[in-house]
């Protein structure tokens, strides 16, 4: 049982990564974006080559944990290896969305994972949600929405595309949590569980843009420069401080948590491409915050 002094203490320190990880991962549209433009190219296989690389990038930076790597059972490696998988499909399918909608749309949708969550935690992880989680879910989810379908935004080619491809986005990106979460209750440390998931994804990934024609090499600096931030801030960061919270969080309220994720990427996205939301998406975004902060005060008393 933890005392006063150290629950404060794991309070603070939760807020502290888990707001560093939304300011890293709200990052990562609009590195994609700008990757994309100074590539000259939105194709389904540049999205991939992109996904593949930032992935490839961290999981290379994690090679020395490999020399401490102890399993802690080779259930909890299978649950790794799956999170990897499903961290491909992920990333796969959410980039590849940004080619075809808005930013702001995009990073809404690929968020809505909380419900998906809440739904495979409470059948899987007999974790039944409680009445606050229950109407911060609600309440937040329909923020998503006034945001997602909002339709005044720029950016989008093909909209009922990207908006899809974001979905399967967030679908994957629920499991992913879940059987990350599952993996580290079987004993995997953080460092040994991102280890595994980072290098399945990457291996999965790396060789599907060739088989939509596209290359890993022949772009500018200036694209290869976005890919490290890509790797560096979002993944490495961002990720990685939401794994750690999930060994202290419920997988619910962390999710609840990366909603705030399309809030920062709308407002960069303002500042680098003048992607402008209507007053749906402003209003939608303070619904969401509502609905965050609904579900995070309710649930206080879960952080263990």
């Amino acid at each position: 049982m933890r005392t006063r002094q150290e629950a404060k203490r794991l309070h603070t320190q939760l807020t502290i990564v888990l707001a560093i990880g939304i300011l890293s991962v709200s990052t990562a549209a609009i590195l994609i974006r700008l990757a994309t433009n100074t590539a000259g190219t939105s194709t389904v296989g540049f999205s991939l080559v992109l996904a593949a690389s930032r992935l490839s990038i961290a999981a290379f930076t994690l090679i020395p944990t490999w020399r401490s790597f102890q399993p802690s059972s080779p259930t909890a490696v299978k649950f790794a290896i799956g999170a990897g998988i499903a961290l491909a499909v992920h990333f796969a399918a959410w980039i590849s969305s940004l080619s075809f909608t808005s930013i702001t749309a995009s990073t809404t949708l690929v968020t809505t994972n909380p419900i998906w969550v809440a739904i495979v935690s409470w059948i899987w992880f007999k974790d039944k949600p409680s009445r606050a989680t229950f109407w911060g879910i609600a309440i937040a989810m329909i923020g998503g929405i006034l945001i997602g379908f909002n339709n005044t935004s720029q950016g989008g080619t093909n909209p009922l595309l990207g908006n899809g491809l974001a979905i399967v986005g967030a679908w994957a990106a629920s499991f992913y949590l879940l059987l990350g979460t599952e993996a580290q209750r079987q004993g995997l440390s953080v460092k040994s569980y991102i280890a595994i998931a980072y290098s399945v994804a990457a291996i999965a990934l790396f060789p599907l843009p060739f088989l939509f024609g596209a290359s890993y090499l022949g772009y500018p600096g200036a694209t290869y420069l976005c890919i490290l931030l890509l790797a560096i801030f979002p993944q490495l960061i961002g990720h990685t401080s939401f794994n750690w919270a999930m060994r202290h969080l419920p997988p619910t309220i962390v999710t609840l948590i990366i909603l705030l994720e399309p809030v920062g990427s709308t407002i960069l996205a303002i500042a680098f491409f003048r992607e402008l939301p209507g007053i749906q998406v402003i209003f939608g975004a303070i619904v969401l915050l509502v609905g965050v902060a609904v579900a995070i005060l309710g649930n206080s008393e879960k952080v263990s």
